[in-house]
């Protein structure tokens, strides 16, 4: 009788909590829609960036994961929970460090930078919408080089090798990044921000198109090879970039892209395939190979500062 009561009592607050979690659901989209009847879709955009940015990661997670499971194009060679489980706790570290050092982030920043007149298209008279796009493309290729460089100088090999040491290749390898490499990424937004001046709607776009492509081209899916060869001239596939994850360093170093294909392509640092095939080649590097070491959480953050730099810099590129 006493367990019944408990079981009844943890579903009244069960469903009381659910009622009232709907309820402010439904307030919130009625805010939301009477406010996007009196907006523009730039202001609106602007207005709900924070839950836009999370509608879309968790959206393309979801995609990816069940993609994932319905066609795996590989066999995972760790057990997936304990990947996910690390992989999604260096994100959420992340974004507490982001969130605490950066409150405003990227988005605060071309706001600032708007504000004070800051950068080439606060300069210049150039149309909005072309002010976005270029925007976009142009922190794109900001991107390309800054993924070049930690690849090239030996001291940003080291935090940026904590990506590339995971033993597998899924959704989850597109967001596990070394909190000091988040870091750096978002300085170097900011410098590129302060110097093209983007409008904040190119900044927001580009976040989102930056964290939904990643997580896209890391994914462990199967995809038709006939369509494949076109996407790839679009966006960056998980064909074309499994392959800048490869253990050989001349293949590691080689398609640098995130979003689009074409600095690769006219950068000469594409490479079409992997030498051993999609199914034989080997994740990771070489000189990582221990699970405790690459797929656990105080392991991962320690990658940066144990061993040497061997094998991978970009200068061994051949």
């Amino acid at each position: 009788m006493d367990y019944l009561n408990k079981l009844t009592d943890y579903l009244n607050i069960l469903l009381r909590f659910v009622e009232t979690t709907y309820h402010t659901l439904l307030r919130y989209i009625e805010t939301t829609y009477h406010q996007a009847m009196t907006m523009t879709v730039s202001e609106f955009v602007i207005s709900h960036e924070a839950a836009i940015r999370l509608m879309f990661f968790f959206g393309i997670l979801l995609v990816m994961a069940l993609w994932e499971l319905a066609a795996p194009r590989r066999l995972l060679t760790v057990p997936k929970a304990l990947r996910w489980i690390n992989n999604f706790g260096i994100v959420f570290l992340d974004s507490f460090l982001v969130r605490t050092i950066f409150p405003a982030a990227a988005v605060g920043m071309a706001a600032f930078a708007q504000e004070h007149g800051w950068g080439i298209f606060n300069h210049f008279q150039v149309s909005y919408s072309l002010a976005v796009a270029l925007s976009v493309v142009v922190m794109d290729f900001v991107i390309y080089l800054q993924h070049v460089i930690f690849h090239a100088i030996p001291v940003f090999w080291r935090i940026h090798r904590m990506h590339h040491a995971d033993l597998d290749f899924d959704v989850t390898t597109g967001i596990r990044f070394h909190p000091l490499e988040i870091i750096l990424s978002m300085l170097i937004k900011f410098a590129v921000i302060v110097v093209i001046g983007p409008p904040v709607l190119g900044v927001i776009i580009f976040e989102v198109l930056l964290n939904a492509t990643s997580m896209f081209n890391h994914g462990n899916i199967r995809t038709l090879r006939s369509l494949d060869r076109v996407l790839r001239w679009i966006v960056v596939t998980p064909e074309m970039h499994r392959v800048h994850h490869s253990t050989v360093y001349y293949e590691t170093n080689s398609n640098f892209g995130f979003n689009l294909p074409l600095w690769d392509r006219f950068l000469g640092t594409y490479r079409d395939q992997p030498r051993m095939g999609h199914e034989g080649m080997t994740i990771g590097l070489w000189n990582f190979r221990d699970t405790k070491r690459c797929a656990t959480l105080p392991g991962m953050l320690a990658i940066p500062f144990i061993g040497k730099v061997a094998g991978y810099t970009i200068d061994h590129r051949k």
